[in-house]
């Protein structure tokens, strides 16, 4: 089951602190550090450094912040075409969704004021005239034209002014944005990683070189290209939680959860004191802990995890910001089933409840959970009930939404467990293995349960080690030092008669424990210990 359609990585407002910058162009509030953006306009210089402080907030997605400082701009200088421009593109959030009719109206009117007003150079007419193309004749056609639109603008751009690095930075991003989300040669992303790398080594302090680096290598198959962008942008940009945030999305794909932690913790922090300003930070918030509950559970801190689980489940719906509640909700859902299911506490996992009011797809969260749960624990009865709701859920969402791809996925891994539950093997491995596949050939999330992990634990459940060992090996190279990965192959490996191998499995695991008082290592290791 995937969170990635149903997460907002949404943005927190900065507050209304007065811009200041250095003599380098160095964005800030009192004590704020965006980063270093240098975009110069024909606008008035007195709202030059002021207009690359919203560039800079843009690159962080603190989009909310970037408008109000936009608006500035133009009550400065009436005449800066371009600040209406920065207000268009603070309302198209490119990675994270279609904007609302209402957002589309208005951006493209502030895009026909920018027109009107007539900036004075042919390159600042190229940028205003590249999100035309994705404002224009909104109703008449979809995002994805749109989006396409934009990008072919922007490539254009970049191309008629190879020496700007803001059109650089920007087409990257459109690629990012218009790229399919089932392309396994992700050409997109790496067409993107080919323009931001040699902008990182002469802009090291860029906050969106950095962050769309992250973006565009935020796949299994990439992920190591995105570790020293991962490493800096957080210091780039420590005033911002996303920025802070963000590294984890790498930190996660390579099983760094020290440093994943670290990240998320530090963004949570940020949050809390925005808050404290009376900024809405929640949504912000949510996306952290999401990474930290899992972090956790890799480590084996399930007292912390279960703390996040908790967390979530004593916030009142109804102090969930405008907007968000949906986001809200999923979470609700998917924090005790993951904390259920990488605890392997499968009754405990069978006796979850969907959240109470949450739209189908995030009741369904619950159900794939209980149908995983009643696999493992070879329920035929409870597993049925559970694949029979998740499809009604699934029949619900589709009606409101029918780009809810990802729920296929989640239907496969029920109805594989389901089909075990059933002693149906040979079914449940082959719909088990070809989702495991599916994620292998374009990527899963990066707090998502692996697909060949459960495939693993299935032939383990069917003693047939050897095999299990494989799958095990072939999920960890994808999803590295995860707990039950580790440990899974160490059980696997030992019951194939391969006592060291078993042992390295084991002594990585408790690595990554070390310094934890993990009850579940204690535990599993006295179970059954590999090597004794």
């Amino acid at each position: 089951m995937t969170t990635s359609s149903l997460l907002l990585t949404v943005t927190l407002a900065l507050g209304s602190l007065p811009a200041l910058a250095d003599e380098g162009h160095q964005h800030h509030a009192i004590g704020e550090k965006l980063g270093t953006v240098v975009f110069p306009t024909s606008c008035n210089p007195a709202v030059q450094k002021p207009f690359e402080r919203g560039v800079a907030l843009l690159h962080s997605f603190e989009y909310d912040e970037a408008e109000k400082q936009f608006v500035r701009v133009a009550e400065s200088d009436p005449g800066c075409a371009m600040a209406y421009w920065g207000r268009a593109m603070s309302l198209y959030h490119q990675l994270w969704g279609a904007p609302s009719n209402a957002s589309l109206k208005q951006g493209w009117e502030l895009i026909q004021k920018a027109q009107k007003l007539q900036a004075k150079t042919p390159r600042e007419r190229g940028y205003i005239e590249a999100l035309a193309a994705f404002y224009r004749n909104p109703e008449a056609r979809d995002h994805h034209e749109r989006e396409a639109a934009y990008t072919r603008a922007m490539e254009k751009l970049h191309q008629q002014y190879s020496d700007d690095s803001e059109a650089a930075v920007f087409y990257a991003l459109a690629l990012l944005a218009s790229a399919p989300d089932d392309d396994p040669a992700h050409k997109s992303e790496k067409q993107a990683i080919a323009i931001l790398e040699p902008l990182f080594a002469q802009q090291p302090d860029h906050p969106g070189i950095a962050h769309y680096l992250i973006h565009a290598s935020d796949k299994p198959q990439l992920a190591s290209l995105g570790l020293a962008a991962a490493r800096r942008y957080a210091e780039i940009a420590s005033a911002s939680p996303h920025a802070v945030h963000m590294p984890s999305h790498i930190f996660a794909r390579l099983g760094l959860w020290q440093e994943s932690i670290h990240s998320n913790l530090a963004a949570i922090e940020i949050a809390d004191q925005m808050a404290a300003m009376h900024a809405k930070t929640l949504h912000h918030k949510m996306h952290s802990l999401d990474f930290l509950e899992y972090a956790y559970l890799q480590i084996g801190d399930d007292r912390r995890a279960k703390a996040v689980v908790d967390q979530i489940a004593a916030q009142p719906a109804g102090q969930v910001e405008a907007g968000y509640r949906a986001a809200f909700d999923t979470l609700r859902a998917y924090f005790p089933a993951m904390y259920a299911l990488e605890t392997q506490q499968w009754t405990a996992a069978l006796a979850l409840e969907p959240p109470v009011g949450a739209a189908p797809d995030s009741q369904a969260i619950t159900y794939w959970a209980r149908a995983i749960a009643a696999g493992h624990l070879r329920d035929r009865v409870a597993a049925r009930a559970a694949v029979k709701q998740f499809e009604s859920m699934m029949r619900a969402a589709r009606k409101s939404d029918s780009s809810l791809e990802y729920l296929q996925n989640g239907h496969d891994e029920a109805k594989a467990w389901l089909w075990f539950a059933e002693n149906k093997n040979d079914k449940a491995l082959k719909l088990l293995r070809s989702v495991a596949d599916r994620q292998d050939a374009v990527g899963k999330d990066e707090t998502e349960l692996p697909a060949r992990e459960m495939l693993a634990d299935m032939l383990l459940e069917m003693n047939r080690s050897q095999e299990a060992l494989v799958e095990f090996e072939k999920s960890l190279a994808v999803d590295p030092n995860r707990f039950n990965g580790l440990y899974g192959a160490a059980r696997a490996a030992e019951r194939a008669n391969q006592p060291q191998k078993a042992a390295t499995y084991l002594a990585q695991l408790q690595k990554n424990c070390e310094g934890v008082n993990s009850a579940r290592l204690e535990t599993l290791t006295k179970r059954e210990r590999p090597g004794s």
